[in-house]
């Protein structure tokens, strides 16, 4: 999952009335760049999000997509992080030209169905179940598809963040690789690498590793009706005050800014650091990382506070509202192979994002696979702990909101944790009560 900031509930309403005002609606230009006529391709626009490899695995299936059958083509353009692609299809949209399908980061469907963005997929699903089977994608993954009881995205590249682990530097500081599994024992192995003269852990300041740290504690960010803010709660303070004092004594290193999660990352790239949180679907690209500097890595569940718990992450693929009958067939087409038993493995093993379906979960050919590249199964196994993100329509404004409140508590010494919380949800309830 790639973690990244939300659409902006202000932005989106004034979009969408923009729409209303100006377009027309589907007699105007469609999200297609050709329309459906006898004889002619049905051409879709499928817009990405994320580089590097995950773009490289889409970009393979699109071709492999288009090379399979002569009546849809897909053209496939790369908006940047998911924070661009969301403003880009809402421009897109009130324009009257947005895309097909995209990839909607899961904690929009919400804003997004209900803003009128998004096709109901429901009926689709019902219509082709023999060849969709919702009930093979794995149950914990399914949750923030559905909004209203409508079905608004089918899971593609799905994940949860995991805790990676430089085993070379934990077996020269004489600790057990198996760990840590806890707070407590992250605390511990803690002070030994900052005693061998090692970071122990460089981490952005995040709202998705916050939302897990929350679940750990037994708390929620916000409540189940989404009226109410609850990270001002014992359960929603306690990650603040365990990274306050982790922080305060050098056991914890946090960047801050638009680079925060790569200057992290470098840390364990170059190996000042011994741990790093990340989605799993940098699983593929760290292997590559630890195998060219020479070191051992492993991943683990992230450790637990009260109990484990992981928010899941990444993104559906959505279609958009606005499409003739030709074009919403050609694109459902497109998201049931892209998202195929097959297709799902294949992604899997190419980047380390979760494999959506239970049939690939349980294939011969992972099961083999994990045997040998076990990191690619942790978080797999960590989905028997994960809840769902928070899918307010202010959760936008309100995760912001928790960002500062977080750095302002941690790297400020006056400043109480608690008091921080506070005072973010407050601001919280104001944005949940419009």
């Amino acid at each position: 999952m790639m973690k990244k900031k939300w659409v902006s509930l202000l932005t989106l309403s004034s979009i969408v009335m923009l729409t209303a005002c100006g377009t027309g609606g589907t007699g105007s230009k469609s999200a297609s760049s050709s329309k459906a006529s006898s004889g002619e391709k049905v051409v879709i626009k499928y817009w990405t999000a994320n580089g590097g490899k995950i773009e490289e695995a889409k970009q393979i299936l699109v071709k492999k997509f288009n090379e399979s059958q002569n009546k849809i083509e897909v053209q496939q353009a790369n908006q940047g992080t998911y924070d661009d692609l969301n403003a880009k299809v809402q421009a897109a949209f009130a324009a009257g030209n947005a895309p097909a399908v995209f990839d909607l980061e899961i904690s929009s469907t919400g804003i997004f169905s209900r803003s009128g963005m998004l096709a109901d997929l429901t009926p689709l699903a019902a219509r082709d179940e023999a060849q969709v089977n919702i009930k093979d994608f794995i149950p914990g993954l399914m949750g923030n598809a559905y909004v209203d009881g409508k079905l608004y995205g089918i899971p593609f590249m799905r994940s949860t963040p995991i805790f990676y682990k430089n085993v070379s530097m934990l077996k020269d500081a004489g600790l057990d690789p198996a760990g840590p599994k806890s707070w407590a024992e992250l605390e511990q192995y803690g002070r030994v690498l900052k005693a061998k003269g090692k970071t122990p852990l460089t981490m952005a300041v995040g709202v998705w590793e916050y939302e897990a740290l929350v679940a750990q504690s037994g708390g929620k960010v916000i409540s189940d009706d989404n009226k109410k803010a609850t990270f001002n709660s014992p359960e929603g303070v306690a990650p603040v005050e365990f990274w306050k004092k982790m922080s305060d004594d050098g056991l914890i290193k946090f960047t801050v800014g638009k680079t925060a999660g790569a200057d992290a990352d470098k840390d364990w790239t170059n190996q000042l650091s011994a741990f790093k949180i990340g989605s799993t679907a940098g699983v593929s690209a760290s292997m590559e990382v630890a195998k060219g500097n020479n070191f051992e890595m492993a991943t683990s569940f992230m450790p637990a506070n009260k109990q484990y718990g992981v928010p899941t992450g990444g993104c559906h693929l959505s279609i958009t509202s606005k499409l003739s009958n030709a074009e919403k067939e050609a694109t459902w087409e497109f998201i049931k192979f892209m998202t195929t038993k097959e297709n799902t493995i294949y992604q899997h093993k190419y980047v380390g994002y979760l494999p959506s379906r239970l049939s690939a979960l349980q294939s011969e050919e992972l099961q083999t696979y994990y045997k040998e590249f076990p990191q690619y199964k942790v978080a797999s196994d960590q989905l028997q702990y994960a809840v769902l993100r928070p899918s307010a329509n202010g959760y936008a404004e309100i995760s912001k909101t928790i960002i500062d409140a977080m750095t302002k508590a941690i790297l400020e010494k006056d400043v109480k944790p608690q008091d921080a919380m506070n005072e973010a949800a407050e601001k919280a309830n104001k944005l949940l009560s419009k």
